[in-house]
This record gives C-alpha cells, sequence and structure tokens, in this order.
C-alpha cells in the first residue's frame, strides 16, 4: 500500500492498494480509507471481499429482478429493493438448505 499525501487530523489515512493476481499477474487498485493503524492484511481482505459481494448483487439482479425498477420516487424504490433483496436472501438460504449450486448467469 503506498500513502497518499493529505492525512486528515480525523486519525484516518488515504491510501493505494494495489493487489496483484497470482494466476495471470493482472493487478487491481483500490483507493483506501481507513484508520491509520489498519493492519495491511485487513485492507486486503476487505478489498478481497469486494468480488463475493457483487457476486452477490449480480445474482439478485438475475434471480430476483433487483435492477427492474426505474427510480421515481425514494419510497417505492426503497420498497422494491427491499423486497429484491429479502427474495434474493430467500432463494440463497432455499439453496443452502437443499446443498443446490445456484446458476448465477443469465440463460
Amino acid at each position: 500500500m503506498v500513502s497518499l499525501p493529505g492525512q486528515g487530523t480525523d486519525g484516518f489515512e488515504d491510501g493505494l492498494l494495489i493487489r496483484r493476481s497470482l494466476a495471470d499477474g493482472e493487478r487491481a487498485y483500490y483507493l483506501t480509507h481507513a484508520p491509520a493503524d489498519t493492519p495491511l492484511a485487513e485492507l486486503v481482505r476487505a478489498a478481497g471481499a469486494r468480488w463475493a459481494i457483487e457476486e452477490a448483487f449480480q445474482a439478485a439482479k438475475n434471480e430476483a429482478g433487483l435492477d427492474h425498477y426505474q427510480v421515481r420516487h425514494y419510497p417505492a424504490w426503497y420498497r422494491h429493493i427491499t423486497l429484491a433483496m429479502a427474495a434474493a436472501a430467500h432463494l440463497t438460504a432455499l439453496r443452502a438448505a437443499t446443498g443446490e449450486k445456484g446458476d448465477t448467469e443469465a440463460t
């Protein structure tokens, strides 16, 4: 990680984290803003968790219609997102209970 100039007085540090894939050498870049005493391993773990989170949202889009709403008013959008995420969680729980692997790609 490379520290960036301009550290504030709030006890947080800005930095540039560069992760290199062991498989193909491809690099991923992350801007970080974390408490100054955060271990490097924790920053790397948090950056690695991003992929799993993106996959979960993609699955929710494909399986529960998370992306099938055009925002007009916040309350309606909030209801749609809440219902879609609840449906995605229910499908995940069913899949875990039956031991099935889910198809995360649209057919």
